[in-house]
């Protein structure tokens, strides 16, 4: 009898371990011990914005929040033109070789975007600023079944995914609005992997004539700064007039 009652509680013990270990590691925003042997660092831990800040600004634009664990940009409703309160953000450090990991879900309708090796070209006295799209690839966050820019474009390259306006994303999985997308931005020696929900859905190769004859035939054919893209930049979050949701930021540099 005392042995069974031992026996019970033993396996009661590992049981409440296992169910402990397993929400470990299913938490979002944090890492587990396999992840930190590994190299990743979060980006976003789910309650400070610390890691970031406004494109050309020293401080988060206030229409940038923590929201129940997540990233929130408030939409203004007022696709690219934004609001005074907004703006795209960026990273605090630049990365060059990286696995870049994050989630995201949109509003309906909704529209953004996550740029890589980006450069800031802010204003001078005698210079406007530039914006971030001119020096850097984006990979599409969009709802694909109400947004307009998923039926523009060429075969599909304004849908979520896809490098914007210029590779579609092949299979075309995001998932509907309200759920939550899980992609990944893979960036070696000039070689760029797009991931999303599982699946490779592209991949290029920069600095190429490839890419150089793709973007001499596309609207990015008057900006040196995105052809020649740079060889270490930041990661950015697009305002792009929209309620968006980001969370499980993290990254790992190659």
């Amino acid at each position: 009898m005392i042995m069974r009652s031992i026996l019970a509680i033993l396996l009661t013990l590992g049981f409440a371990v296992l169910v402990i270990s397993c929400t470990r590691q299913t938490e979002p925003n944090t890492l587990s011990q396999e992840e930190i042997d590994e190299g990743w660092v979060l980006l976003f831990d789910g309650k400070t914005m610390e890691n970031w800040r406004g494109y050309c600004k020293e401080i988060l634009p206030p229409a940038w929040s923590v929201d129940s664990g997540t990233i929130y940009i408030k939409g203004s409703g007022k696709g690219e033109a934004g609001s005074s309160e907004g703006g795209d953000i960026i990273t605090r450090k630049k990365y060059g070789n990286f696995e870049l990991s994050l989630e995201w879900k949109v509003s309906e309708g909704g529209n953004s975007g996550i740029f890589y090796l980006a450069q800031e070209t802010c204003a001078t006295d005698t210079t406007p600023q530039k914006p971030i799209f001119e020096s850097s690839p984006e990979m599409q966050i969009l709802d694909n079944e109400r947004h307009p820019d998923a039926k523009l474009g060429k075969d599909g390259n304004r849908q979520a995914g896809s490098l914007y306006d210029l590779i579609p994303a092949k299979p075309q999985n995001a998932k509907p609005v309200g759920e939550w997308n899980h992609v990944k931005i893979t960036v070696y020696q000039g070689t760029v992997v797009h991931w999303m929900n599982g699946e490779n859905v592209l991949e290029y190769h920069l600095w190429t004539d490839d890419w150089k004859a793709m973007c001499a035939d596309s609207k990015f054919k008057d900006w040196p700064d995105f052809i020649n893209t740079a060889e270490e930049g930041y990661i950015g979050l697009q305002d792009h007039g929209n309620d968006v949701w980001f969370r499980n930021i993290k990254i790992k540099e190659l």
